[in-house]
Formats: structure tokens, C-alpha cells, sequence
């Protein structure tokens, strides 16, 4: 079944609240179908709590936001058991993550053992607490937001932390159309926002990540995923390869995207659209430990030919 038009209908309504960035959209769409979980770095004031926002509206999913702060405890996120006097027992109190999208702001505010408790829920979609392990909510989609500027007062993610994120994007700026828009019709945008329809439901998102797993990959598109991720292990300016974990990101994402592009089958195009939004947050450079320029990724596509 052609499932494109119903996609575009999602993202002209996301659209529609979230100006000029249809791009970003299809991306955490991407991201959403393919099961993974989402990273956007950027300034605040970009829009990021507004797309987790109109997102989980379209699909009907149930939707937290849990804003990350120095002293917050991982019981804070997870939940805790508190005692009952009526039943001289301690009953458990599900924290935020029991939910199915998580709308994580600032998440490096956070110490590292807060940071840690999301990784469980993450990688496993179950959370573990008292000794007793409760499953968490199908579909689980983690949307997390980090200011890449601000260094006072934040804990960077660890490398398994961010190996968590299938996907990190940035929203940038507005361009001057759409911020023309924004400053005219602040009042629409909220509207517009709080007139979002439900265009899926969360059983059609579970249906729709498993028809992404089946999604055709040919010989020729696996000969290129893996001469891609071997020059990243070769190449003089990356501090590390890709690891087999990112290449098989790498390969649920193509298959997602080509879904939404309305095909059964992945292509090596697909690839290249969601290379740098997969693996941007995964490689170093060894002149700069702290990340790696997109257009040295884009060098991808030159070096590394189309079988």
C-alpha cells in the first residue's frame, strides 16, 4: 500500500505550526518509522518542544515533556515506589518515561546518572526499578534536545549515550519567509497547533515500523553500506569507524526513508539522504574530538562510488 500521500498529509500539517522545515520534519519522521529515537541540537527558541509537540498529535501518541536539570534523580524519570499505609505495602509510581513520546529538553543538564537511566528505556523499552522490570509503552519515542552553545552547567552525553539516538538533526534558524509568517501570526501558530488532527493511530505507527523491517535491500545497496562504513574505518581524518551498531542505524534509517519516499525497496540514494543525519553524532575527527563538520561527511559521496 502507497503510504506517500497520507505521509505528505502529516508533514504539510506539521508544517503548518513548524514553518519552513519540511526537511527536519520528514527526518523525525524517518526517525520515528524506523524505531529509532531522535537528538536535536540547536539554541532555544527554534521550535524544538513544538515538533515533539504536533508530531505526537498526528500520531495520537501519548505525549511527556520532563525538563532536565542538574539536580534531578533518575527516580525523577523513572519513577519510585512509595509506601501505603492503607495496604502496608510499597506501590510503584510510574515516572514520566511511561509514555510514548518522551520530549527529553536539555537532557546534558542532567548528571550522568540521571543521563544513564534513560539508556534501559532507550535500547530495551522496559525500565527496571526495585528489582522488578516493567515494560514501557508501545510505540517509545524519545525526543531529545541539547543546546550546543551553552557549556556552563551542562554534562556532555557520553559516546553510549549518543550511540542511542539513531538520528540527531538541527532546526536552524527560520528563513525569512517563514519567520515573516511566524512574527504576523503568532496567534494562528497556536491555532494551528491546538487544531492538529490525528492523522494515525499508535497501532497504525506499529504497523508502519514493522512494514519499514520489511523493506527490500538488494546486494548492491549492502556492498555500498559497508564500503561506506569501511572508508570511515580507514580514512585518515576520522578518529574512529563507524560501528556495526551505527551500520545497522544506518541501514534502518535508509529503509525508512525509502518507505516514506513510497518504494518497498532501498535504494543507495537513500543512504546518502539520512548519512549525516545518522552518523554525525557517531564519528570524530581527529583535529576536533568534540565532532565533525557535515561537509567532510558529504565527502562520503565522493570518495566512497555507487556500486
Amino acid at each position: 500500500m502507497d503510504m506517500q500521500p497520507q505521509f505528505e498529509t502529516i508533514v504539510t500539517q506539521i508544517g503548518r505550526v513548524v514553518l519552513g522545515k519540511e526537511a527536519q520534519i520528514k527526518m523525525a519522521l524517518t526517525c520515528l518509522f524506523a524505531g529509532g529515537h531522535l537528538l536535536i541540537e540547536d539554541i532555544p527558541g527554534i521550535g524544538k518542544t513544538t515538533l515533539a509537540k504536533v508530531l505526537s498529535r498526528s500520531m495520537g501518541l501519548k505525549f511527556r515533556r520532563v525538563q532536565f536539570t542538574s539536580d534531578m534523580l533518575p527516580g525523577d524519570i523513572l519513577g519510585s515506589s512509595v509506601f501505603d499505609r492503607n495496604t502496608a505495602a510499597f506501590v510503584f509510581h510510574p515516572g514520566p518515561v511511561f509514555t510514548q513520546v518522551l520530549l527529553a529538553d536539555e537532557i546534558n543538564r542532567a548528571t550522568p546518572k540521571t543521563q544513564s537511566a534513560l539508556l534501559e528505556a532507550m535500547e530495551e523499552g522496559q525500565v527496571t526499578s526495585d528489582g522488578k522490570t516493567r515494560r514501557l509503552s508501545t510505540p517509545f519515542f524519545v525526543i531529545a534536545t541539547q543546546n550546543p552553545l551553552e557549556l556552563s552547567g551542562t554534562f556532555p552525553l557520553p559516546e553510549s549515550q549518543m550511540d542511542r539516538f539513531l538520528m540527531r538533526i538541527e532546526l536552524g534558524y527560520p528563513d525569512r519567509e517563514a519567520e515573516r509568517r511566524l512574527l504576523g501570526g503568532d496567534r494562528a501558530q497556536r491555532r494551528a497547533l491546538s487544531e492538529t488532527q490525528q492523522c494515525l493511530a499508535p497501532d497504525d505507527v506499529l504497523a508502519l515500523q514493522k512494514q519499514v523491517d520489511g523493506v527490500h535491500v538488494a546486494e548492491a545497496f549492502l556492498n555500498y553500506l559497508q564500503d561506506l562504513i569501511d572508508y570511515t574505518r580507514t580514512a585518515k581524518h576520522f578518529h574512529m569507524g563507524l560501528s556495526p551498531r551505527a551500520g545497522l542505524a544506518l541501514m534502518h534509517a535508509a529503509r525508512s526513508w525509502a518507505f516514506i519516499s513510497g518504494r518497498d525497496y532501498a535504494l543507495p540514494e537513500d543512504l546518502q539522504a539520512v548519512l549525516i543525519s545518522v552518523v554525525g553524532h557517531r564519528l570524530r575527527s581527529r583535529e576536533d574530538l568534540a565532532g565533525i563538520p557535515a561537509r567532510r561527511l558529504r565527502t562520503l559521496f565522493q570518495e566512497v562510488p555507487i556500486p
